[in-house]
């Protein structure tokens, strides 16, 4: 075996290594589902998240121990890649496979060596037609009047060991979910008419999801049923059916957690999720479903199409500028690249090693649908030529650290992406009497959910919120976010005298992670209508009682149940 096949082979061990454990993992996720165990399941996730880099490390050890000079012998990358492709022939997964060697290559590589001939700057290896061993999705075909005794044989194919607590009332609430969404004729059956289920549950929280979709004549519709357990936790109920891309849009939300599936040909289950849901990207879904390597990967080569298909200029992203964060975007494309800037002025008084853990934090933490997912790139080229002045010149003043010229590209050597929303701030000034009430409102249940989730923002004001495209705020300035439990939630003495009273400076000892609620009202809003608001909706978040009372929940073990989807789509959200 020549050295190429033999540092190919090595790498593609690493990956199968590591995918092996990637299905163990999401393997458990069931048996841990089955015992509500909560808390266990939620290790699980954070555990998967760190293996991909242990399993890339090894690989990088392993490389060089077998042929030292890889990092510099540019020669033997392209022999190494040539064998490594032979390798992928008849492979179920050759798209991760091709990441975990870019992975591995870009690491033992130095950059100037990052070349197209040595790397998997497209895909080699297509996936469209990969089969399985077992299906990945199966077919069930309910003909008139068997329509429920079919839905039955769904759940019953599912494997899982707790029973339903009363199936038949289950399926008839699926089923007459189904007849209001589709009223009168538009329910009525054609000659192809079938549901197609993927044949993997995907488990997040407290919740199994059923995914799928009903075809019927030239209609393709999604449908998603949540099982949840009962009150007694010994049995499963049918808690709700999903069948509006909206709803969908908020599961697979990369503001929450990644979901636990297991997956063969993970090409197959994203291309049907896609299917589903076609104004999402396949980066955002491999994502989702825990391959967020794939997801980046796929994300870096979205950037540069959309590069290539376009002409504006990145620009100040809109919004007030931060202490911590440059913040650029490129119009026509909806995300923010966020890059830290060498020098935090006061009142800032983080580190930047401090800054890069409360990402890291947010990456392993549950989103509760209120944190944007942050990716991490190094390295990242940018077109000189498509950079505005105003980012050119606030990059080269305030984030010189992390920036190299490289003829008449741009490299940022660290930087973080999210997706773009609206900034609060801004979006309050231009909304209507109805909409600030809504705006406010999620403004509210954000600060809650994050709260119940053991996150406090450290910055509440609004400009570090955002809206979405879907009318949900989101918390997007990560830089002095803490555990909720690490912070002391108190009330403002009151003034022994006339002098302590006029004091511009607090007369009274205040602790690092001393917090005064009644406080927060003075910063937030000035006097008037949104303030009014808030106190209306939220007046409780500006006592201690609230927020000690979110800590002894924590403390006591409560992990918390936020739904990612209405109560009214809920069967009975009573039980």
């Amino acid at each position: 075996m020549s050295t190429p096949q033999a540092i190919a082979r090595t790498i593609l061990e690493g990956f199968e290594k590591r995918y092996s454990q990637f299905r163990a993992i999401s393997a458990a996720a069931k048996e841990l589902f089955e015992k509500a165990d909560w808390v266990g399941g939620r290790d699980l996730s954070r555990l998967g998240i760190g293996l991909y880099d242990e399993r890339v490390r090894e690989a990088v050890a392993s490389v060089l121990a077998l042929y030292p000079d890889a990092r510099t012998d540019e020669s033997l990358w392209s022999q190494v890649k040539q064998a490594y492709i032979a390798l992928l022939y008849d492979h179920k997964r050759p798209e991760c496979a091709e990441t975990f060697y870019n992975s591995v290559a870009c690491r033992v590589l130095a950059r100037t060596y990052y070349r197209n001939e040595y790397i998997f700057w497209r895909q080699a290896v297509a996936t469209e037609f990969i089969e399985a061993d077992d299906p990945t999705w199966t077919s069930w075909y309910p003909t008139p009047g068997n329509l429920l005794s079919t839905f039955g044989a769904m759940a019953r194919s599912l494997g899982l060991s707790l029973p339903f607590e009363n199936l038949r009332r289950d399926l008839r609430n699926v089923l007459s979910a189904l007849r209001q969404r589709f009223p009168g004729k538009r329910w009525e059956r054609h000659l192809n008419f079938q549901v197609q289920l993927l044949s993997s549950l995907f488990f997040r929280d407290r919740a199994a999801y059923v995914v799928g979709r009903i075809v019927n004549g030239t209609q393709e519709t999604p449908i998603v049923v949540s099982l949840r357990h009962t009150a007694t936790g010994r049995a499963l109920r049918v808690d709700a059916v999903l069948l509006r891309d909206e709803h969908l849009a908020a599961l697979f939300s990369l503001s929450r957690a990644y979901f636990l599936v297991d997956m063969e040909v993970p090409a197959a289950v994203v291309a049907f999720l896609h299917q589903l849901m076609p104004s999402k990207s396949s980066a955002e879904l491999y994502t989702s479903v825990g391959l967020g390597k794939q997801g980046k990967t796929l994300f870096y080569r979205d950037l540069h199409a959309a590069l290539k298909h376009s002409d504006d200029a990145f620009i100040v992203a809109p919004g007030a500028r931060g202490l911590v964060m440059m913040v650029f975007t490129l119009p026509s494309f909806p995300w923010v690249f966020k890059v830290i800037r060498d020098e935090f002025p006061p009142p800032k008084q983080v580190t930047r090693e401090e800054v890069r853990a409360k990402y890291l934090l947010v990456k392993y933490h549950d989103r509760v649908g209120r944190m944007p997912d942050a990716l991490e790139y190094s390295d990242v080229v940018f077109p000189l030529e498509r950079m505005s002045p105003a980012v050119l010149q606030e990059l080269e003043r305030t984030c010189a650290g992390s920036l190299e010229r490289d003829g008449r590209r741009l490299v940022i050597r660290h930087l973080y992406v999210e997706r773009r929303a609206r900034p609060l701030d801004l979006w309050l000034q231009a909304a209507n009497e109805p909409e600030r009430r809504h705006g406010l409102r999620e403004y509210g249940r954000a600060i809650r959910d994050l709260a119940a989730a053991n996150i406090f923002p450290g910055d509440l004001l609004v400009k570090n919120f955002g809206m979405t495209g879907r009318g949900r705020v989101v918390f997007y300035d990560y830089d002095e976010l803490s555990p909720l439990t690490d912070l002391r939630f108190r009330k403002l003495p009151g003034a022994r005298d006339q002098a302590e009273e006029s004091s511009a400076e607090p007369w009274f000892h205040v602790g690092a992670q001393d917090v005064f609620p009644e406080e927060f009202l003075h910063f937030l809003f000035p006097p008037g209508p949104l303030r009014e608001l808030f106190v209306e909706l939220h007046g409780d978040l500006l006592e201690p009682e609230w927020w000690i009372a979110r800590q002894e929940e924590i403390r006591a073990g409560n992990v918390p149940d936020l739904l990612p989807y209405p109560d009214e789509v809920r069967f009975d959200p009573g039980r």
